[in-house]
């Protein structure tokens, strides 16, 4: 399979061309929010997961679809890719498309790793802890991610990077959306100081079923105490109305119309990368066209039965 899937119409970047660079659920988090599933291998280990040179040759002919940015993210950790700083190099060589970095932040206490990334043009870390309790029961990070170091490392990056640093915060009720929790994230905040605040919460199937979704009004009054520079990207504001991403919706209810499937089975049996899948099945779950059945652990989706 490529490791450059897309272009997808991505919530704040327009068509985005992903850029996986970390096997699947190769990560330094294991978050309760995430919509694939529970970390396989949790580590800190930076290398060459995969050769540089597969990258840009999987890349170069996608630049033919004219997206509108180049995302280094993926199934798992992209920070943890060892040769960054080469690699954002190389694709500013090739091409004019901006390079974004979308990162859970754990790794910036690592001044090489600051180093790397501030090639990029724009580059999204996390922060969905305030406190340590509340980081280690959202993200249980790796055994020498602490809370305090994480923080210094998105901290030192900010004063740092000279280009756009957009934060993004995971809410989740009940854990981290009210209380001495929320009033611990907004001082945070304040501290690390970055350019756009973007509030999410969990809207996809999450690892583990404590990750619960923050109700859209109180998301919006929550984006009011984080001041003007916050906003919701909860909703996908349309973007999958767009032509290409129809036709593979289309796609993925015609395979699940045949039998239930997994997303690595809808990845597997169109030849797609498993995050494209995943914004698929969002799509037509929220419009009540498919149905989630768990079994052996499982995740599967089919077709609604419609009413006769």
């Amino acid at each position: 399979m490529s490791h450059v899937f897309g272009p997808v119409p991505s919530r704040r970047l327009g068509r985005s061309l992903g850029v996986d660079l970390i096997p699947f659920k190769t990560c330094s988090y294991d978050c309760i929010y995430c919509q694939l599933g529970r970390t396989t291998s949790k580590t800190i280990e930076r290398k060459e997961w995969v050769p540089l040179r597969t990258v840009l040759d999987d890349l170069k002919p996608k630049l033919a679809l004219n997206p509108d940015w180049i995302t280094l993210s993926g199934s798992g950790e992209p920070t943890l890719y060892s040769r960054l700083d080469e690699l954002i190099a190389d694709i500013h060589e090739i091409t004019d498309v901006p390079v974004a970095v979308l990162t859970n932040g754990s790794l910036l206490w690592q001044p090489d790793l600051r180093r790397q990334i501030s090639k990029a043009d724009l580059v999204i870390p996390s922060l969905d802890g305030g406190d340590s309790e509340t980081f280690q029961t959202i993200n249980r990070p790796a055994p020498k991610i602490s809370f305090e170091t994480m923080l210094e490392g998105l901290i030192a990056f900010r004063q740092e990077f000279k280009k756009q640093y957009w934060l993004e915060i995971l809410l989740l009720e009940g854990i981290n959306a009210d209380g001495e929790p929320l009033e611990n994230l907004i001082r945070c905040v304040s501290a690390i100081a970055p350019d756009r605040i973007q509030l999410n919460t969990a809207t996809r199937p999450p690892a583990e079923q404590s990750a619960r979704p923050v109700a859209p009004a109180r998301m919006q009054e929550i984006a009011a105490r984080f001041g003007p520079t916050a906003e919701v990207i909860a909703d996908y504001r349309n973007v999958h109305a767009q032509t290409d991403f129809s036709s593979q919706k289309d796609a993925v209810m015609e395979l699940l119309s045949r039998r239930p499937c997994t997303t690595e089975d809808i990845a597997g049996g169109l030849g797609i990368h498993r995050n494209e899948v995943v914004k698929y099945i969002e799509e037509l779950t929220e419009a009540g066209q498919l149905a989630v059945e768990n079994i052996a652990e499982k995740t599967f989706y089919k077709p609604t039965r419609k009413e006769t």
